[in-house]
């Protein structure tokens, strides 16, 4: 996969240039920017650090801008929207609350366009795979940095399933043939959530199968959905660590029906996962005690710092310093005066639309 050239130099404090547009701010000076960045919320660890990384490239350009906390609510992120454009805001950077509705997405478009304004989309989905374009096509002056959904469900499963062959001995600890497994799921209806969830298990399968292992069997067999998802829809450190607490008073070493395996849509929930189990005695990381094989996406530094004492086993990370930087070219050209997709030859841009920037993930095991 491509990565985007001038990344690493705006990150660092080289002044670079990248996407642009915008009719009403062609030619405007870096000074006459007036950006209003929209999180979904600040409670996100992944999202924090997309945050610190855009502060700090744009304080480095020389960018004025206004940070916004929407606190997982879309009405609130609509009327602060609204309250940016009133007073003066040239450029909108939007982490959509409601993930992958067209409705939602579509009314901060309309939003825009009616002030003439650019609008760049980043992280969340902002329409499903069936409405492909619908709302990155409607407004010229509209982009979206982020990733492919499905890739890090497929990467998570493969590291998961490779593992568990490796290993399958050792994580069958009752002897039964089989590994349980629990899921918990970051929000219904996110498109990374579902792709993440589908594909962990899916893809882990199939190396399984590959190996004539048994495929993977969800603990709780009276849940249908196979998933624990976090209510709140803010991918949860707490709401894992509750889940976890419940199930293991239910499914232990004791009952011979432990859980053997934790796999997390998001590293806040792993940690979460693996505080309950440290409460039990497991994922101690001191080489005596069992560890359950716990897995998670983004590679935050606290997930990282889990795996080098080893707590954890792995994640899938999501480059916030690449979206961030992307995210500042894109606002380097509306700067210029340039088209919002000038320049993007480097980046990995979606096949079928073509203003969808895509920041590609890698594996993580601290290796």
């Amino acid at each position: 996969m491509k990565m985007k050239r001038k990344l690493a130099a705006l990150l660092t404090g080289a002044m670079v240039l990248g996407l642009g547009t915008g009719a009403c701010v062609a030619n405007a000076e870096t000074s006459d920017l007036n950006v209003a960045v929209f999180y979904y919320t600040y409670s996100d660890t992944y999202i924090s650090s997309v945050r610190t990384a855009l502060d700090a490239a744009f304080d480095e350009a020389g960018v004025t801008y206004q940070d916004y906390d929407s606190n997982s609510n879309q009405t609130t992120q609509n009327e602060q929207i609204d309250t940016a454009i009133t007073m003066g805001a040239n450029l909108l950077i939007v982490n959509i609350v409601t993930s992958g509705s067209v409705d939602a997405s579509q009314q901060v478009v309309d939003k825009a366009s009616a002030a003439g304004i650019p609008v760049i989309f980043f992280n969340r989905a902002v329409e499903s795979n069936d409405d492909e374009g619908t709302v990155l096509g409607s407004y010229d002056q509209c982009a979206f940095v982020g990733t492919d959904a499905p890739e890090a469900g497929h990467m998570q499963g493969q590291m998961i399933g490779n593992y568990i062959v490796e290993n399958f001995e050792d994580i069958d600890l009752n002897g039964d043939g089989e590994i349980s497994y629990a899921m918990f799921m970051g929000q219904l209806g996110n498109v990374e959530a579902i792709y993440r969830t589908q594909y962990a298990v899916e893809d882990a399968n199939a190396i399984l199968e590959e190996a004539e292992k048994p495929v993977l069997k969800y603990f709780d067999e009276s849940n249908t959905d196979c998933y624990q998802v976090d209510q709140d829809g803010n991918w949860s450190a707490a709401a894992a660590n509750n889940y976890m607490v419940t199930n293991l008073s239910q499914y232990n070493e004791e009952s011979g029906n432990m859980i053997e395996l934790v796999i997390c849509n998001n590293d806040s929930m792993a940690e979460g996962a693996i505080s309950a189990l440290n409460n039990s005695g497991y994922n101690l990381g001191d080489g005596e005690s069992t560890t359950i094989p716990v897995f998670g996406v983004d590679a935050t530094d606290a997930a990282k710092q889990l795996i080098a004492e080893g707590k954890m086993i792995g994640t899938i990370k999501q480059d916030a310093e690449g979206m961030a930087a992307a995210i500042a070219d894109l606002t380097m050209n509306v700067a210029d005066g340039k088209e919002l997709m000038a320049d993007t030859e480097d980046y990995n841009i979606s096949e079928t639309v073509s203003n969808k920037i895509f920041i590609p993930y890698g594996e993580y095991t601290g290796e």
